[in-house]
């Protein structure tokens, strides 16, 4: 939720873009007490902020056009890194998220039980890691394909690359995977909401394909 009392949903503006949009779609940005501009993904954060598109490209725009400080009224110390350190954070989020969904029993690892949950029908989306040898991506992009025969629009459900193993690694420690699925529940969806914010921050249209194999961001 925006803050009513610092920056109201209705002034969730892209100061960049101008262009108004959901809180899902815009990061807030706050200033911390030493006057540097930290990213408040989970928008609690008090005092005055600003509003800027969810997208990497917009965000180091920002910071090029030194836009925080007009926007916030304040001098603001934008880090040139800002961008990298907002893409650190969504990535420890969606990290931390599939470890919760983990426990809870809707995320899953391994191929074969992917392909099985693909098939079922019970996947929300598979995850790749980015080095994924291209044969096993093949074989979950083709349990996809026929999975998407089996829905009423016949629609593949989405696939993600977005860290390499060793990037696993360090987000999720012994829970790291070559291959994974997000199952239905709350848990599970949280995962592939913070996915495709991800993905859409760091701008890469190929990340999120029907043809999984092959297509990466690193």
């Amino acid at each position: 939720m925006g803050r009513k009392d610092e920056d109201g949903v209705n002034d969730r503006m892209c100061i960049v873009t101008r262009e108004k949009g959901e809180a899902d779609d815009l990061i807030r940005f706050v200033l911390g007490p030493d006057g540097r501009v930290v990213p408040d993904l989970k928008r609690q954060l008090p005092g005055r902020g600003c509003w800027v598109k969810a997208e990497r490209a917009i965000v180091d725009k920002a910071v090029a056009r030194k836009l925080f400080g007009r926007a916030l009224k304040a001098e603001a110390k934008a880090a040139p890194e800002l961008g990298a350190e907002v893409d650190r954070l969504i990535a420890a989020q969606l990290g931390g998220m599939m470890n919760m969904a983990r426990k809870a029993g809707q995320f899953i690892t391994g191929s074969s039980k992917v392909d099985q949950a693909v098939r079922a029908l019970a996947a929300l989306a598979v995850f790749h890691a980015t080095d994924a040898a291209a044969d096993g991506v093949r074989k979950i992009d083709q349990a996809r394909k026929a999975a998407s025969f089996l829905t009423d629009d016949e629609t593949e459900i989405p696939s993600f690359r977005l860290f390499s193993e060793s990037e696993l690694e360090g987000l999720l420690g012994q829970n790291a995977f070559i291959h994974a699925a997000a199952l239905a529940g709350q848990a599970g969806e949280g995962v592939v909401k913070r996915a495709i914010m991800l993905e859409k921050y760091r701008g890469d249209s190929l990340m999120m394909t029907k043809g999984g194999a092959g297509q990466t961001n690193q």
